[in-house]
């Protein structure tokens, strides 16, 4: 599904006589400030219901206490502490479903893992199945864990939210659910951070020099920086530098060693660092084998930057006409595609990424959200 000014979704206008208590699972959106993938997703959502003008009480399920950082407490917005050392999900979260009053009606889970018994009806958000294509990245325990777990999940779920359309189709050919039980939410990204910007401090800060192609996601096989480094050192000239900014993943050493003159690998960036990374590039660059999504991707667009991203998965959803495509299994198609990314009609990439991005709000997909979880207590 490719989002289009015609195709976006619409506000949803929250009209229901029935005013619901909604227990979420918020776990991964308090577990750490460096926000990437699910962690990000659960944080903007959670923080875009908080700011939703609805009748329904939340009731935020957590490990531990809430951050500093979490919507603060309010009437009709709660938080519910229980610790527990260890297969939280499996064990304490049930029991508690099951013995505290008030019981919620519905039961969102942010991550893959929903409550493993439950007396109420249960939504699960999915990222994407990538698990299962590459299980080599995962030790044998996470991965049946991953793979046991996920598939009860969905399974046993009224309903499940997937964050892309491509997502969607792989739920409904691994796990056999009817297509009506699964609700696309797009994601989307902070638009008061995201900006052009010309801090030159920040490049000062990481040591980087212009011009440069800027890589920015965990350093982990999926994102194929082996790849981008190969098809960067066949460019001519060589007039750019390559910076790679992201945390080291796992099975990243042999892209360390790949890399020689003219690449600077950052870490991990903070948020506000993003930005002006982004906004001095020459390029913003996504060769992915495998994208749930792709947040770095919209947000890139937003700041003013050309994009280039592969053509698989879930990435044109996002990119739309806004991009240039690659081939992620061949260097000379992205090396092209960089070319064509710092060429002459770069000015006319960073437009129509600008426009694009504006099809993207953390409110529409709070919107779709909730509207979902309203549809699970009318099946129930």
């Amino acid at each position: 599904m490719t989002i289009s000014c015609e195709t976006a979704p619409k506000l949803y206008v929250f009209n229901s006589k029935k005013s619901m208590l909604i227990g979420t699972d918020a776990n991964e959106a308090n577990l750490t400030p460096n926000l990437v993938g699910i962690n990000e997703y659960a944080f903007n959502l959670l923080h875009a219901l908080y700011e939703l003008k609805t009748s329904h009480t939340f009731v935020i399920y957590l490990k531990t206490p809430p951050r500093s950082d979490l919507p603060p407490q309010r009437p009709n917005w709660h938080y519910r502490v229980i610790p527990f050392p260890g297969f939280w999900t499996q064990t304490r979260l049930p029991w508690d479903l099951y013995t505290h009053r008030p019981r919620p009606d519905v039961f969102f889970s942010m991550t893959h893992y929903a409550p493993r018994w439950s007396p109420v009806p249960t939504v699960v958000a999915i990222m994407d199945l990538g698990f299962l294509r590459s299980p080599e990245q995962f030790t044998a325990k996470d991965f049946n864990q991953l793979k046991s777990w996920t598939s009860y999940s969905i399974r046993q779920a009224t309903r499940v939210i997937a964050i892309s359309e491509y997502t969607k189709q792989e739920i409904i050919k691994t796990y056999n659910v009817s297509p009506a039980a699964i609700t696309v939410t797009p994601l989307a990204y902070d638009q008061k951070l995201f900006k052009p910007t010309t801090d030159a401090s920040v490049l000062l800060k990481y040591g980087i020099s212009k011009p440069y192609i800027l890589f920015l996601g965990s350093l982990k096989p999926n994102k194929n920086v082996e790849g981008l480094i190969r098809a960067f050192y066949s460019l001519e000239p060589k007039t750019y530098n390559l910076v790679i900014a992201g945390k080291k993943a796992w099975l990243y050493d042999s892209i360390i060693k790949l890399a020689k003159d003219r690449v600077v690998f950052t870490g991990f960036v903070d948020s506000r660092d993003k930005p002006a990374l982004m906004s001095q590039a020459a390029a913003f660059i996504m060769p992915s084998f495998f994208e749930g999504f792709g947040i770095p991707v919209l947000e890139a667009m937003a700041c003013g930057t050309s994009v280039v991203i592969s053509d698989v998965a879930s990435l044109p959803e996002v990119g739309g006409d806004a991009t240039i495509y690659v081939d992620p299994h061949d260097p000379k198609s992205i090396a092209q595609g960089i070319i064509d990314a710092t060429g002459p009609e770069r000015g006319r990439w960073v437009k129509k990424g600008l426009e694009r991005v504006k099809l993207f709000s953390w409110a529409t997909c709070a919107q779709l959200t909730l509207k979902c979880l309203e549809t699970a207590t009318a099946k129930s």
